[in-house]
């Protein structure tokens, strides 16, 4: 993702030996994208509200120590380390120069591409754990334990914290014909590495690693699961296979076009061409922006029992409305990993899809 393709200039890196030409004129999307910059604000109050408040339900209500709730929390934590980037994107947008900085440059990007990144990865993580415990719900239960859940978090970081040393190493500040600053991936020497490269390298990390895999594990695993939960004779089946739908769907309208706009952009070499598709890069950032923000609390509250547990929250904060809200009883004993009602494991194998009561899947498939 390179931030210069549609707010700011773009820069021809074609000959990194020569002086970089005079940027692209985006005058007008630049004027757009500082009035939608607005929005950013908005995105990271919001995320700061929502992720808070399903940090507080978990602790509250859930065990911390569940597999699903170990890749939430660090969903969570992603999803804060994106938002937090974004107030300054947003001032950067508005007044179109980079006033805090060299250091806060590299470290503001630095999490920019980290929560981005972490996000994707763990949205997949999370779906591919959801596949195990439904389509698996048996033999996947022994290993689907609190040491899976850590180490495969772990991964996620290290492979998000390597994806970001291409951007780290290149993002720099610089004032150009304008005598404005800049912060941007700039081409500047780097020893014994090869700039040229490391800039291509990162248009196909992009695409392979961060697009078209998350996509293909995504896809593969919901697929599987529609096909367990329909064959499994659950009266509230097509109840849950619209759910899926809606989350895939979701996934694709905000993710997608994104990427593939940026990819498409990132390849054109004519100021012609990227300026007729920064309008759509603009767009379509903002709605993975979007999306990447609501995604924990998204994938938390459309589960019953998570509403239930706010419902618990806002009436022991205000006991005068629990005429008004119809709360049930909660068990913390008999609380699971489980976010959506396709999720019916809690990781030690006490429950499995198959062999569940038709009011206990009934209920486990009524959270969705």
């Amino acid at each position: 993702m390179k931030m210069e393709h549609t707010t700011f200039p773009s820069y021809d890196y074609s000959d990194l030996s020569s002086e970089p030409k005079e940027p692209c004129n985006h005058d007008s999307s630049n004027l757009l994208g500082a009035h939608i910059s607005v929005l950013y604000y908005f995105l990271f109050a919001f995320s700061l509200l929502g992720n808070g408040l399903v940090l507080i339900i978990i602790y509250r209500f859930e065990r911390l120590t569940t597999v699903t709730n170990i890749i939430l929390l660090n969903l969570v934590a992603s999803s804060l380390i994106f938002m937090s980037s974004l107030p300054f994107v947003a001032a950067y947008m508005q007044i179109s120069e980079w006033i805090f900085g060299s250091a806060m440059c590299k470290i503001v990007f630095s999490a920019y591409y980290m929560g981005f990144y972490s996000s994707v990865f763990f949205l997949t993580l999370l779906t591919f754990d959801r596949h195990l415990a439904v389509v698996y719900s048996l033999t996947a239960a022994p290993v689907r334990n609190q040491r899976y859940a850590v180490i495969s978090c772990v991964l996620v970081w290290l492979v998000s914290g390597l994806a970001c040393i291409r951007p780290m190493l290149i993002m720099n500040t610089f004032r150009h014909f304008n005598q404005k600053i800049y912060c941007e991936e700039y081409p500047s020497t780097l020893p014994k590495i090869d700039v040229k490269k490391l800039i291509t390298a990162g248009f196909y990390i992009q695409l392979f690693v961060f697009l078209i895999l998350p996509l293909a594990v995504i896809i593969y695993c919901y697929v599987r699961i529609t096909i367990t939960v329909i064959s499994s004779k659950i009266a509230t089946k097509f109840k849950t296979v619209r759910l899926i739908f809606v989350i895939v769907l979701m996934f694709f309208i905000c993710w997608t076009p994104f990427n593939i706009v940026e990819l498409l952009h990132g390849k054109l070499t004519t100021c012609e061409g990227k300026q007729r598709l920064s309008y759509a890069l603009l767009v379509t950032r903002n709605m993975a922006y979007f999306y990447f923000c609501i995604s924990p609390i998204f994938y938390t509250f459309v589960g019953r029992k998570f509403q239930n547990y706010f419902r618990h929250l806002v009436v022991s904060r205000f006991p005068s409305l629990k005429k008004y809200i119809s709360v049930a009883d909660i068990s913390r004993h008999n609380t699971s990993t489980k976010m959506t009602g396709t999720e019916v494991s809690d990781g030690r194998g006490r429950c499995s899809l198959l062999r569940h009561q038709t009011d206990n899947m009934k209920n486990q498939h009524g959270n969705v």
